[in-house]
């Protein structure tokens, strides 16, 4: 099975379609593979990284991007057990970012540095999901927006 790294140009032209002004947060959901995967010649690819290894590269170098362009992360966390789903769907890392606006989501992946940085998440990751939330205030009851 091939996991799911990149968006397709579809799905991406649907993200940047939904007409929703104002912040935005994206779910990241992510496994890593056990030894990352560079493209022949990369300077890492003959250093036998992990994938975390190689993602915590990812976080170094993008972080500058995501808070130039007003982006944070807002909850980072270690998936321990899912109770409701597949039983052999597994995740290493979890967290939701939070961006001002959908075009600053998109400056941040078209920036030059960004773009350099994302490497080491293409090595790092064997399979994601990256789903676009709509912020709001928690209501009274559970459950309720």
């Amino acid at each position: 099975m091939t996991g799911h790294v990149d968006p397709t140009r579809e799905r991406f032209g649907q993200f940047r379609g939904l007409s929703s002004p104002g912040p935005i947060q994206m779910l990241n959901l992510l496994r890593f593979r056990e030894r990352a995967a560079y493209p022949e010649g990369h300077p890492q690819a003959a250093q036998g990284l992990s994938g975390a290894e190689a993602y915590r590269l990812y976080g170094r170098e993008a972080a500058p991007v995501l808070q130039r362009v007003g982006g944070r992360q807002i909850i980072l966390a270690r998936p321990e057990l899912t109770l409701i789903g597949p039983e052999d769907e597994r995740w290493d890392l979890f967290f939701i970012a939070e961006y001002p606006s959908v075009d600053a989501f998109v400056t941040m992946i078209q920036d030059e540095a960004y773009r350099q940085a994302v490497v080491h998440r293409q090595a790092a990751v064997e399979d994601s999901r990256l789903i676009r939330m709509q912020p709001s205030s928690s209501g009274r009851n559970f459950g309720e927006a």
